[in-house]
């Protein structure tokens, strides 16, 4: 890739995370996202239920994505409301109100629903009945969700850095400094957090495990070099969470590289060229990327080679890929979601999401496909085959 076009990508990420919205332009002189193709739906997508929250999340519309357990459903607005949802038909369990702008979250782990707000301050409240359990002030902005194995919370923030903080009481344990770069993507990755290994990605493009008593490093790996002349071509943040399947982990970089690597060593199985700050998923043993240009690529699982991608949603912002019933489903900022088919990446479904546009991660429970739209409306999908 030449150093012009990895400048222009580069400029456009800049645009699309700063909440420039093209979709809808009538301006000419801007690069204009896809339109939309026709094809023939081989896949019915039902709306199970919609629930609209107090508040919108439009504020922080990529970091404010849901969390659930298998039976509930927690979900936030921007403005402080953290809600419980039932996954079956969307009816409220509880809510609570934080008091404060919501920024990172929501995170589900160890009986406790935790949140982070831009002022650096950390919630965590009972996922049975939404009382708070604890408050640790950070005093950093997060935007990732904070995870816990029941035991540490890990809360990452917006300078690279990752707290760990004890999960009964919320006081910190340890923590550790990622070393920023000068310029980078604005979002930061949420951890993987296990009983034996916390893992992150750094905006270096490292991959980094840690003990999650004491904050020992276990091992390190790169996931991506920076490469060019100007800092701006040498950005290679990790902004998507890392996956793990089985004892494989998978990550992909801001224009760097999507890999395998080994759970328990950090040892590299394959990588290839990639460009995105999404999370990637896993299914029909593939390894789904949605591209920082909007691309939706696939991976071969145990190879890395290139499965099939599919470039008709050119700059809608689309959000990270989630795989349902054979299908990789994506969601853009005019409020489509799509559905591709897994093996070979067509179309086989699309709906208009209730409320708005969708930014952030969508996640599958079941049969059924949770969205949160920018306007603070979370629904449930169920697609069907004709």
């Amino acid at each position: 890739m030449t150093g012009l076009v990895r400048a222009l990508k580069g400029l456009l990420m800049v645009g699309l995370v700063s909440g420039c919205s093209w979709l809808g332009s009538d301006d000419d002189s801007e690069i204009q996202p896809a339109e939309l193709t026709t094809f023939e739906e081989e896949i019915r997508v039902e709306r199970v239920w919609s629930t609209s929250l107090d508040g919108s999340a439009n504020k922080f519309w990529q970091t404010l994505r849901p969390s659930a357990s298998d039976t509930v459903v927690f979900a936030a607005s921007h403005d402080g409301q953290v809600n419980a949802l039932a996954v079956a038909d969307g009816s409220v369990l509880w809510r609570y109100d934080i008091g404060s702008e919501l920024s990172g979250g929501v995170g589900f782990g160890g009986g406790s629903v935790i949140v982070g707000t831009a002022e650096g301050e950390v919630y965590a409240l009972n996922a049975d009945d939404g009382s708070r359990q604890w408050f640790h002030q950070i005093g950093t902005e997060i935007l990732a969700s904070p995870q816990s194995n029941g035991d540490v919370v890990v809360v990452r923030t917006i300078d690279d850095k990752i707290y760990a903080l004890d999960a009964t009481s919320g006081e910190e344990r340890w923590r550790h400094d990622g070393d920023a770069p000068i310029l980078s993507v604005r979002g930061t990755s949420s951890a993987l957090v296990t009983d034996t290994m916390v893992l992150a990605g750094f905006d270096s493009g490292k991959l980094i495990s840690f003990n999650p008593e004491n904050g020992s490093i276990i091992w390190e790996s790169r996931l991506a070099l920076p490469k060019g002349r100007t800092e701006l071509e040498r950005m290679v943040d990790i902004d998507g969470d890392p996956l793990l399947v089985g004892d494989v982990l998978y990550a992909v970089s801001y224009q760097g590289r999507v890999g395998a690597i080994t759970r328990g060593t950090g040892r590299s199985l394959w990588l290839g060229d990639s460009s995105s700050h999404r999370t990637p998923a896993h299914g029909q043993d593939q390894v789904y990327v949605t591209e920082s240009d909007d691309t939706v690529r696939a991976f071969q699982a145990g190879s890395g080679r290139p499965a099939w991608e599919n470039d008709s949603l050119f700059l809608r912002r689309l959000t990270s890929p989630t795989v349902i019933g054979g299908a990789v489903a994506v969601a853009d900022a005019d409020g489509y979601l799509h559905l591709l088919d897994a093996l070979d990446g067509r179309f086989v479904g699309r709906t208009k999401v209730s409320g708005g546009g969708v930014q952030s991660s969508m996640l599958r429970r079941g049969e059924y496909l949770i969205v949160q739209s920018v306007k603070g409306t979370v629904s449930a999908y169920r697609i069907e085959t004709r």
